[in-house]
């Protein structure tokens, strides 16, 4: 199965929090994992964020900035193009979602489209973003805060 990451599941990749080893568990059985190219932003805003507010010595945030830029590269990684941006308009005025929210929906179904992948695996922690995968027919695996 291929699994499609949003932000917050990304991020349990690398900072030990709950629903981290949901997440590894997906990873490690899927064919592929795909990410919204905006993932890398919101990561990296997420690991600076923890490591302000949990005090993580500074030599442990650059080993987390550099795992998370090693395995980047092995990321199918969906550009935010003018039909998913549209796409993503849509998703947010049907489901009511945040606009992020609605951008890694938008990528998850056309990262489906363009793979020809049913299933495909979709992994958050947001229940309306899970509600609207869900929805919109995706196998979700949602993963504690």
């Amino acid at each position: 199965m291929i699994a499609y990451l949003d932000t917050s599941a990304v991020v349990k990749l690398y900072v030990e929090e709950a629903g981290a080893t949901t997440v590894r568990r997906v990873v490690q059985d899927a064919t592929q994992v795909g990410t919204s190219r905006v993932t890398y932003a919101e990561a990296r805003a997420a690991f600076a964020r923890r490591a302000r507010e949990r005090g993580f010595a500074p030599s442990a945030h650059k080993a987390l900035v550099r795992s998370f830029e090693q395995e980047w590269e092995t990321y199918v990684r969906l550009d935010v193009t003018e039909p998913l941006i549209k796409l993503a308009g849509d998703l947010a005025e049907r489901h009511a979602l945040r606009a992020y929210d609605a951008i890694q929906l938008a990528s998850a179904l056309t990262l489906q489209r363009d793979l020809h992948a049913a299933p495909m695996g979709f992994v958050a922690a947001d229940l309306p973003l899970l509600k609207a995968a869900a929805q919109e027919r995706l196998a979700i695996t949602r993963v504690a805060t």
